[in-house]
């Protein structure tokens, strides 16, 4: 391998600004279809079953989009791995786009008849297999282009893009809201999707003109120099990787299922007859939510640099369930300490989002890498986002009580710390900072676990 490369802040800075800014009209995508499932989709899509019911249908919908992103993590990653990272960018935002234009022009179940679920589900099914390709290419296209000491921070532009989404999928619903509930359920609703067409035109145009990762061209240029042939990327995934991919679909269990309990479940909780919200309530608390966590995510990511990406995480793990529990207990009571509760809950989650992207990256090797980490990341989101808000519903309906959702989320929070300490984190020698240079170049991977 030849001597690491010179490390550049404004081509790093160029990569994570195009993988913020595609990570955000994803995540916007998907959250729009998540907050109308809360609030639109049941009576609209099936109004023959009672109000809760209408809910869990909703919900089982929405499931659907996380039960296909192991696919998407395959298809798009196998792109990523052997054509590049920009490339499967691309097709990501452009197929999570149109899904989610589409979504706007469905005719309802009043006017169609079951013929309107059916198209629901097969464009949810979409956006899903986006989503499932779009997380693991956006975080390597930040990652890879930033050394050890950077990577934490640079790794955390891409996690920008989900509070980012959900700022504004919760703030434009908020905004439809005041046209009152007739206006919404009559056309307001598809507005959110329609406005897609114009966020994926700006997305497309910025991420054509970031260029691909040094990762990933030392890594082509190494099999193309190769005599032997070249296995196929998700073969490598599963023989190199599938410790690291069980582990890594375990540490997402409260970015992600948490995540889903404490915004879709909680606002359809907050909304639904138990606690009686008003829905413009609690869209603008969550929006306020929506905010600080994108307001924390950067500094998280710098935190994650200087102390460690492990210790950050381990730390929001523990903290956010503190927060989450008084959360539950107020709503209906209070609402100046729902609004600050749900902003403190988001915060002390991002601890466990920021430093993910740096955290999962550094968990493969370059030739499956995106593969791998999409496989584990859209397995773990299937797992506990696809089903965390159904299960919580469930729970809530069976027992009565709001405590065995937060029991369930205590114990979502004891699988991820499980696997934060398993986790394994490599180093790429591919890049580094002229002033941290090492004395002798390495092999393609320091294979001793970082300090992080």
């Amino acid at each position: 391998m030849s001597s690491p490369q010179a490390f550049s802040h404004r081509r790093a800075l160029r990569a994570g600004f195009a993988s913020f800014v595609g990570t955000a009209i994803e995540f916007y995508d998907f959250y729009v279809f998540a907050t109308a499932a809360a609030l639109i989709f049941g009576p609209l899509f099936f109004p023959e079953v009672e109000p809760a019911l209408g809910v869990l249908a909703s919900f089982a919908t929405y499931a659907t989009g996380f039960l296909v992103r192991p696919l998407g993590g395959i298809i798009f990653g196998h792109i990523g791995d052997r054509i590049g990272r920009r490339q499967s960018l691309v097709l990501t935002l452009l197929l999570m786009g149109v899904a989610t234009m589409l979504v706007g022009f469905l005719p309802t179940f009043a006017t169609a008849g079951f013929a309107a679920p059916i198209l629901l589900v097969a464009l949810r099914v979409l956006q899903g297999l986006a989503v499932g390709g779009e997380w693991g290419g956006a975080v390597l296209m930040a990652v890879e282009n930033a050394p050890e000491k950077y990577k934490s921070f640079y790794g955390s532009f891409p996690q920008l893009g989900n509070p980012m989404g959900a700022l504004l999928a919760s703030g434009i619903f908020a905004l439809l809201t005041l046209g009152g509930q007739e206006f919404m359920m009559d056309w307001g609703w598809r507005i959110p999707f329609l406005l897609s067409a114009i966020l994926i035109g700006i997305g497309f145009w910025v991420r054509l003109k970031v260029e691909e990762t040094p990762v990933f061209a030392e890594a082509q240029a190494r099999r193309s120099a190769a005599a032997q042939p070249v296995e196929l990327p998700a073969k490598l995934a599963f023989k190199r990787n599938w410790r690291a991919i069980i582990i890594g679909t375990g540490l997402i269990a409260i970015s992600s299922g948490g995540y889903y309990i404490m915004t879709t479940f909680a606002t359809a909780y907050a909304t639904g007859a138990t606690v009686g919200l008003d829905p413009t309530l609690v869209l603008n608390a969550m929006t306020f939510a929506s905010f600080w966590h994108l307001l924390s995510t950067l500094p998280l990511g710098i935190a994650a640099d200087r102390w460690g990406r492990k210790r950050v995480m381990a730390i929001g793990l523990v903290v956010s369930v503190a927060a989450v529990i008084p959360t539950f207990l107020v709503m209906g009571h209070s609402t100046w300490l729902l609004f600050a509760l749900l902003a403190l809950v988001r915060v002390t989650m991002n601890a466990t989002w920021a430093p993910l992207a740096a955290i999962m990256s550094q968990m493969f090797d370059a030739d499956s890498r995106q593969t791998s980490l999409s496989i584990a990341y859209s397995a773990g989101s299937a797992l506990w986002g696809g089903l965390s808000p159904l299960i919580a519903t469930g729970l809530f309906i069976a027992t009565g009580s709001i405590w065995s959702v937060i029991a369930f989320y205590v114990l979502l929070t004891v699988v991820a710390l499980v696997c934060l300490v398993l986790a394994p984190q490599l180093r790429d020698d591919v890049l580094e900072h002229t002033s941290e240079r090492p004395t002798a170049p390495g092999t393609e991977r320091d294979r001793h676990a970082a300090a992080h």
